[in-house]
């Protein structure tokens, strides 16, 4: 299948899901310049997105980081709907959504019926292949992945996978786009868990084992890494801060698709999202936070 003649240069992005991924996509895009549609199925989390999205925008004007008319600006060019179809005219479709391939793949068909012919699919999964999401679609060589780094206005990576169907031009195109928002690009092939993950979650998963065996405390654990290997933050309380939730999907993508036992869950980090203890979004995971931070998890994170 061939690419759409004149494939349309981006003005228009269209953002699927309100959560804290979501909102930071929309945030880039429109800072970047961009008029941008955010979706979310739950007008309640678009609500909480757009008080999220100005108030970060502010604190970067009140900073200098950013102009006063580049501000306001940004905050113009954003629009929310929870009605999907408004997404139709983008150029490129970014989806932000739960981190299940079943959810994504009808999501995929959807949008392959409602977009234009011409717009590129993207997605920020962060283990799911990418050539399977496209399956779902009638257009696999406009689809790729396009994983944020949470939280996606601040951290510098974007991680692309191209799929196996995945044209030279849109990588390009998406490349091009991920630079535009300030940010520095590697590329991974479409194995399970990337680059990032597939490093990331065993270590997060060692460290679960490690609390699990009683190795130690979860303080002493976080701090033997954060001063023993110079990281910013100790991978139980990272794992609060991505969400147990996902730490756990992403390990089972993994664990399925490399058949590796180092990448089997530890039974204690299944135990707690079993409990409900989904980490920092959810007021308490490994830790227990504020309540300031509790929040009801959007249907679309």
């Amino acid at each position: 299948m061939a690419i759409p003649e004149g494939m349309e240069k981006i003005k228009v992005i269209g953002v699927v899901g309100g959560g804290q991924m979501g909102s930071g996509i929309a945030q880039l895009a429109a800072v970047a310049g961009y008029d941008v549609w955010l979706h979310d199925s739950d007008p309640a989390a678009l609500g909480r997105a757009v008080q999220v999205i100005s108030t970060s925008i502010r604190r970067l004007v009140s900073k200098g980081q950013l102009s006063q008319l580049v501000g306001a600006d940004s905050i113009k060019r954003l629009k929310c709907t929870p009605n999907l179809e408004e997404l139709g005219d983008s150029d490129v479709i970014i989806e932000a959504i739960v981190e299940s391939e079943g959810i994504k793949k009808k999501l995929f068909s959807q949008l392959d019926k409602i977009a234009k012919a011409s717009a590129i699919l993207a997605s920020n999964t962060s283990s799911i292949s990418i050539t399977r999401l496209a399956s779902a679609t009638s257009r696999p060589m406009q689809v790729i992945g396009m994983h944020f780094m949470n939280p996606p206005p601040i951290m510098k990576l974007i991680e692309i996978v191209r799929g196996a169907d995945t044209s030279d031009e849109v990588f390009a195109k998406i490349k091009a786009l991920a630079e535009r928002f300030g940010k520095t690009v590697i590329c991974s092939q479409d194995y399970p868990g990337f680059i990032v993950n597939r490093i990331l979650m065993p270590m997060i998963n060692e460290a679960f084992f490690a609390l699990y065996r009683g190795v130690a405390t979860k303080e002493d654990i976080d701090t033997g890494m954060k001063l023993g290997t110079n990281h910013p933050m100790g991978p139980l309380e990272l794992a609060d801060f991505i969400g147990l939730d996902v730490c756990l999907s992403i390990l089972k993508v993994l664990h399925e698709g490399l058949g590796d036992s180092k990448y089997s869950p530890c039974p204690l980090l299944v135990q707690y999202v079993d409990a409900g203890r989904s980490g920092k979004k959810r007021g308490i995971g490994v830790y227990t936070y504020q309540k300031k931070f509790a929040a009801k998890p959007s249907s679309l994170l």
